[in-house]
């Protein structure tokens, strides 16, 4: 029985991770012995649970409903431990959460010393990321992101919102004059390479209400970091989009000017996003409560 918990173990982290590689890296253990974890489950249920290929995997029929029903059972497993381990009211345990880099520094790492003083048995392990992938791949409790995010089987909670900024220096734009809307067609962009902003369809709204779409751009230079596009931005390489509270001190000191400031682009959320699961770990839910509050009380 106990064998048979390790090579279910390893088949729920393989569908998680999404490759083998990814879950024997999570697991410890070596790729060849995560593959015979999953060959031995399914020679004793006498049933292929995982479709293979060079760049994937799937679930067949039988494996879909194998790792629903012990998904649920993982997770009340996990649920009962910390109730026995009275985490209620003795919040012990690691607590895993990301957010992006210059969001974190700015707002996020800030707050850590007086969490920790709340909860001194708690460990933390804080990484910068901006995808979403590695809540569930990472094995992450919780996940601090930035913009309208698309619909997931996550759940969320919005903590906050900030205003985005078109920005470019005076002299990129004593060279790229931008007097109106059509003029941003014909200027170098930086852009981030994880956000599509053109399918956000970002518009432009006036204080009339009366809105107008950005023209189709295509980036000249692109970086995945957002302290990266504000360095090329200060460097006079093009225009780009920005949050607000990254560019507010360039903007104060003319280091950066805001474009068409009669426009507004839509405002962005700041979301908290962790699993749909129907009772929170009390180090999730400690944090959780936390951060709201804390950005309720920054808000108010």
């Amino acid at each position: 029985m106990q064998k048979n918990f390790k090579q279910i173990a390893t088949f729920l982290q393989v569908v998680d991770s999404g490759s083998f590689t990814k879950a024997a890296e999570i697991l410890g253990l070596s790729r060849s012995m995560v593959s015979i974890d999953i060959k031995q489950l399914e020679q004793s249920l006498d049933a292929s649970l995982l479709i293979r290929n060079t760049r994937n995997i799937a679930l067949t029929e039988i494996g879909k409903n194998f790792y629903d029903d012990f998904k649920q059972i993982q997770l009340q497993i996990n649920e009962a431990f910390e109730r026995s381990q009275n985490l209620t009211t003795n919040v012990t345990g690691v607590l895993r959460f990301s957010s992006t880099n210059e969001f974190g520094q700015k707002y996020i790492l800030p707050l850590l010393g007086k969490f920790c003083q709340q909860y001194p048995k708690l460990q933390l392990q804080y990484t910068f990321n901006s995808s979403l992938d590695d809540l569930v791949t990472e094995k992450l409790d919780l996940v601090i992101r930035l913009g309208n995010l698309k619909d997931s089987s996550l759940k969320t909670r919005k903590i906050g919102e900030y205003p985005i900024y078109l920005v470019a220096t005076a002299e990129f734009l004593a060279c790229h004059p931008v007097n109106k809307i059509s003029d941003l067609a014909d200027v170098p962009w930086i852009g981030h390479s994880l956000l599509n902003w053109q399918d956000a369809q970002y518009t432009l709204q006036n204080r009339r209400g009366e809105k107008y779409t950005l023209p189709f751009v295509r980036n000249q230079y692109e970086s995945n970091s957002a302290e990266a596009i504000h360095q090329m931005v200060l460097a006079s390489m093009g225009i780009a989009i920005c949050p607000a509270w990254l560019v507010e001190d360039d903007l104060q000191q003319k280091r950066l000017i805001r474009l068409l400031p009669e426009f507004d682009l839509p405002v962005q959320n700041i979301q908290l996003l962790y699993s749909n699961t129907r009772s929170l770990p009390a180090k999730t839910r400690v944090f959780l409560d936390f951060l709201i509050e804390h950005f309720s009380m920054s808000s108010a």
